[in-house]
């Protein structure tokens, strides 16, 4: 029987052939094999692309044309009225057009063992969702005679975050190293260096905003059952944040921002990711477009080793086409430019051809036909 998987290593994917070998029937005979095998070569044959097809045009035609049936802008998850989920025509235009600030960004951050069946699931929830001093405090006040700020902590709030007063001053100290941090009981003292009334204001703003536990950036948490495990749900992404918990199942756990997924985990991953995104937008609307056209885009966003939008600052921006890039947006611009260092075109895309009026170098039009002229 491997002869004749060997016989077909250079014709199919090796994909396929590990396919075939897990689902053949035992006890089957070498002939009805060798038929499955050609069977499956000259399927494999005929959905390859033909040599000169223009598939760009075809991926942006099957992904353009589904795309203009999308309607819902935002999605509300159940029960949860802060936590807002961009889908549709929006989000398919944020993830094609490679933005590093999204509307919503959210990650889906799985567990490890024995957290993911639910043990402590509040409190790590809550361990997740970063907790700012405005959180845990019941009141910010100026004492305008001795020049402080005062801060009264919320014995409660503290302890449903699960944060002791220790934890507080350190992460204060570590903020505001030139001040003068004291606690007693339940009360924060801040004293600056002869601070005037308009920078203690200013101050009093600023240390609302101090970061004292959780992941940044993470405004909301949800956690949610999914089959038989756990997972949490967040508003806001930091996925370097996300793994350095010990908690957190860093192979699985996922954002939804595509520029974060590139610096965290590089350009492979992020590509994935663009596939794995679009996929999702797709199937949310109950439309079906092959999986290869969105694996095209990916790549062609991807290829230069960082995310590149489809706009006239990403891929187009690259094209070596001096009229290709005219025809997209600011012409003149391009034409200037190209005109004032003496650019050359070679006409050997698409978009420059329909432009003059020539044959387009797809299909029938790829070969150039060469004759022998008689003497």
């Amino acid at each position: 029987m491997e002869d004749l998987f060997k016989a077909y290593e250079d014709k199919l994917p090796e994909s396929l052939l590990e396919e075939i070998k897990n689902n053949l029937p035992q006890g089957i005979d070498r002939q009805k094999v060798k038929e499955i095998l050609e069977r499956v070569y000259s399927e494999f044959s005929s959905a390859k692309v033909e040599a000169g097809e223009s598939v760009g045009l075809i991926a942006a035609e099957s992904i353009g044309e589904q795309g203009t049936q999308m309607t819902l802008n935002t999605f509300h998850y159940a029960g949860v009225a802060e936590m807002n989920v961009t889908v549709g025509l929006p989000r398919l235009i944020e993830i094609l057009d490679g933005r590093k600030t999204l509307s919503t960004p959210m990650m889906e951050i799985y567990l490890r063992a024995p957290y993911n069946k639910g043990k402590d699931i509040k409190q790590i929830a809550l361990a997740i969702k970063e907790t700012k001093l405005k959180d845990i405090a019941a009141e910010f006040s100026i004492n305008i005679a001795e020049l402080i700020v005062e801060v009264v902590l919320d014995d409660k709030k503290l302890q449903a975050v699960g944060i002791d007063l220790v934890k507080v001053s350190k992460a204060l100290e570590r903020y505001l190293k030139d001040f003068n941090v004291k606690i007693k009981s339940n009360v924060i003292t801040i004293k600056g260096k002869d601070e005037g009334l308009n920078e203690l204001y200013k101050l009093k703003e600023k240390i609302k905003e101090i970061h004292i536990s959780g992941i940044k950036e993470v405004s909301q948490v949800l956690p949610v059952k999914r089959g038989e495990e756990f997972i949490i749900i967040t508003a806001g992404s930091n996925l370097k944040g996300a793994f350095e918990c010990e908690f957190v199942d860093a192979y699985r756990t996922t954002t939804n921002n595509i520029c974060e997924v590139a610096d965290v985990l590089g350009i492979e991953a992020a590509r994935q990711a663009i596939i794995t995104e679009v996929f999702k937008v797709i199937e949310s609307q109950g439309l079906n477009i092959d999986k290869r056209h969105m694996m095209m885009v990916a790549d062609t966003m991807c290829a230069s080793g960082v995310v590149k939008g489809v706009t006239r600052y990403g891929v187009v921006s690259d094209k070596a086409s001096v009229l290709a890039k005219a025809s997209f947006e600011t012409p003149i611009k391009h034409i200037i430019s190209a005109a004032l260092v003496g650019e050359e075109d070679t006409l050997n895309s698409v978009v420059e051809n329909v432009m003059l009026n020539q044959a387009v170098p797809v299909g029938t039009g790829l070969p150039g036909l060469l004759t022998k002229i008689k003497e």
